[in-house]
């Protein structure tokens, strides 16, 4: 019978290193809050033009959003607006990703080295299971 990855690897060493990285995978995860600050008024993108800095705010892309769209439902050959339309659409995605905020919750040190050994000794053990291993290496180790 062939073990996990139809290696000679063990096949408890695969569930148990599965279900130990997932568990602690799971808990770093479930560890982090996600924030964002995205809304009309968001400065999404800043640059410094005639002695000033200036914002562009998601709201103001939405002005040439609604240019392309009206040039596309003029005319939907109008490469213009399809250009000022996916400009705007991709600009408000960078936005709302680059407004994303990530914060690690605070913990104990023994609750983060406990997610820390679960979750790489876990990813040890399940590729460790993946390994292939002579019938001579197995003898050897006994």
């Amino acid at each position: 019978m062939r073990g996990a990855g139809g290696t000679s690897g063990g096949l408890g060493q695969f569930f148990i290193g599965f279900i130990m990285m997932c568990a602690g995978f799971y808990m770093l995860l479930n560890s982090i809050s996600v924030t964002s600050n995205f809304g009309m008024g968001a400065r999404l993108y800043g640059f410094s033009a005639f002695g000033g800095s200036h914002a562009i705010t998601s709201g103001t892309i939405m002005f040439p959003f609604i240019f392309g769209v009206g040039l596309i439902f003029y005319n939907s050959k109008n490469i213009l607006g399809w250009l000022l339309t996916l400009g705007s659409i991709t600009a408000l995605i960078f936005g709302v990703i680059a407004s994303i905020r990530f914060s690690f919750r605070s913990m104990s040190a023994f609750d983060l080295i406990t997610i820390l050994v679960l979750a790489i000794g876990g990813l040890g053990l399940f590729l460790r299971s993946l390994k292939s291993f002579d019938d001579s290496e197995i003898k050897d180790s006994y």
